[in-house]
């Protein structure tokens, strides 16, 4: 998923003695691991000690955690054998009279980062109260690859070619005009996925989410847990569906926020995104046509849309700075399509630039390549790892010449192509993609919690849907008109969804079993320019949504 990452950080849907191996070799999957199996080969226990304030590796603040590793086996067929590290983090329970165990955290990616997050759970940063986050020991963990955990010894995550996300200069336009640009980016990508495979050969068909959530279970039992809790944001909530079903009786409470369609892993859900993304898009350009008399962009959609895109041609001819151009403007809209609270900096630079002539907010958005950005280049590395051998992905490229012409045809303009070239390193991975584990409700799994908004772009509303069928016993609380990404317990959250979500990680109250949605929650009103943007629900909505 693009940029499927971060929905509690203010950024953005994204692994020792390895030798080298040709992006054309293909080796074979690894030998399975019976469904339900932990690590037995990871010692019970991990030493725990004071964090730095700021983290040398991520740039994160970790003032008041305590950090530990943990060895986990790369491969579980093998857990005697080649061991990896996991960077975890722990803001331990205060109250320890109503002490619930641990929950472990992911924001999402994958390849998000996560040692950060247990302080925003512990003290209750986007909601969640204080009398609650208490009781639990809120574990944050490095993924295999991701941030400070390794692969290599080399005590952070992978990387590849770094020129793939920041070329230094403006990229050509994501849509190609010919078919020599098209060739030119397949080719950028089959050089990204032969650098990978070049870097990290064979232990990249490890990276898997069913590794993943193997790895989660060898922490819960390194912490001597029988149970762990869990809440996960984005592609969190695939992760956090794929240790229910291998793992349902070690779950105690699962909060899946933003959800991934389990039978779109991973190429049909891409596709899903660019229909998505394109009426979120469309919605901010009738949001800035309302406010014509601030941005002066146009008192109609068409006419901002008519302007966005002479923007974005004015950008192709002259990139700002030799580095802004109609990609990079793209993909800084792309955010607006994640979240509403990013909507008025983002129309007051697209009005500088086209009614000033001034191009420098575009360029303060923006933020500029990720050349030096560890996270980001691990961010997008690990996306792939994953992402390109959760599942096999189409190698024939005329599937998806066919599949992203016919969306763009559709009308579906603003991601469509975007999206495909940051996918296309997985159409020449290295290694072969597997067969995905089985999501579904078995045998001891208690009742998760499933929140979706109705309009979310990365992870459509399908998602949360058939979620909620694969886990017969799980509830579905729906925002209503919702069109954040991340809907409880982040930047954006709203107080209604916050209770709810709460009230569950609190005491384990659940809404009553209904037909379809089992609770709802209305969304808050998208921002007015010159007031601060109001992210609670009223006290009746509040009221009316715990009532239903």
């Amino acid at each position: 998923m693009r940029k499927l990452v971060a929905v509690t950080a203010t950024a953005g849907l994204a692994l020792t003695g390895v030798g080298p191996a040709g992006a054309a070799s293909r080796p074979a999957t690894p030998t399975p691991v019976p469904a339900g199996e932990s690590a037995q080969a990871v010692a019970a226990g991990v030493a725990w000690t004071p964090c730095p304030a700021n983290d040398p590796i991520e740039g994160t603040r970790l003032q008041g955690l305590e950090c530990g590793t943990l060895k986990v086996p790369l491969d579980y067929a093998h857990p005697h054998g080649r061991q990896i590290t996991l960077a975890l983090t722990r803001a331990k329970a205060t109250d320890t009279q109503h002490y619930q165990g641990i929950a472990l955290l992911n924001r999402g990616g994958p390849g998000g980062h996560g040692r950060d997050l247990p302080t925003r759970f512990a003290k209750g940063t986007y909601g969640l109260p204080t009398s609650v986050g208490a009781t639990y020991d809120w574990i944050g963990f490095d993924p295999r690859a991701v941030g400070a955990s390794s692969i290599d010894g080399s005590g952070k995550g992978i990387i590849c070619d770094p020129s793939f996300q920041a070329p230094g200069k403006a990229r050509p336009d994501y849509t190609p005009a010919s078919k020599a640009e098209e060739l030119a980016w397949r080719a950028k990508a089959k050089a990204y996925a032969k650098d990978c495979g070049r870097r990290y050969g064979s232990a990249l068909k490890y990276m898997t989410s069913a590794n993943w959530a193997r790895d989660m279970d060898s922490i819960r039992g390194a912490l001597g847990q029988h149970k762990i809790s869990y809440y996960g944001y984005s592609y969190g909530t695939y992760l956090g569906s794929v240790y229910a079903s291998l793992f349902p009786t070690h779950v105690r409470r699962m909060v899946l926020d933003s959800v991934v369609r389990p039978s779109g892993v991973w190429y049909d859900d891409n596709l899903d995104q660019d229909v998505a993304f394109q009426q979120r898009f469309e919605t901010f350009l009738t949001w800035i046509a309302k406010y014509d008399a601030v941005y002066h962009l146009g008192a109609t959609h068409d006419a901002v849309k008519a302007n966005y895109y002479r923007i974005r041609a004015a950008l192709a001819k002259n990139p700002l700075n030799g580095q802004l151009g109609p990609d990079e403007l793209d993909d800084t809209a792309q955010v607006d399509a994640y979240r509403d609270y990013t909507w008025m900096d983002h129309a007051q630079a697209l009005s500088d630039y086209f009614v000033k002539h001034d191009g420098q907010p575009l360029l303060d958005q923006w933020g500029g390549f990720p050349t030096d950005d560890f996270l980001t280049q691990n961010n997008y590395a690990v996306y792939d790892a994953v992402q390109c051998v959760d599942r096999q992905w189409p190698t024939d490229w005329k599937k998806w010449d066919r599949d992203n012409w016919r969306l763009y045809r559709q009308g579906n303009k603003f991601l469509t192509w975007g999206n495909a070239w940051y996918n296309a390193p997985c159409a020449y991975w290295p290694v072969r993609g597997g067969t995905p584990v089985t999501i579904k409700g078995k045998k001891g799994l208690p009742p998760i919690l499933i929140v979706q908004a109705t309009n979310d772009a990365a992870t459509p509303y399908p998602g949360g849907v058939e979620v909620h069928k694969r886990f017969p016993n799980s509830r579905l609380l729906v925002e209503n008109g919702g069109i954040n990404h991340g809907v409880a317990l982040t930047p954006n959250g709203d107080t209604c969804a916050n209770n709810l979500v709460s009230a569950y990680l609190g005491w384990g109250a659940l809404p009553p079993n209904r037909p379809g949605a089992d609770a709802r929650c209305e969304a808050p009103p998208l921002p007015v320019p010159g007031a601060t943007p109001d992210k609670a629900t009223s006290a009746k909505a509040d009221a009316a949504a715990i009532a239903k």
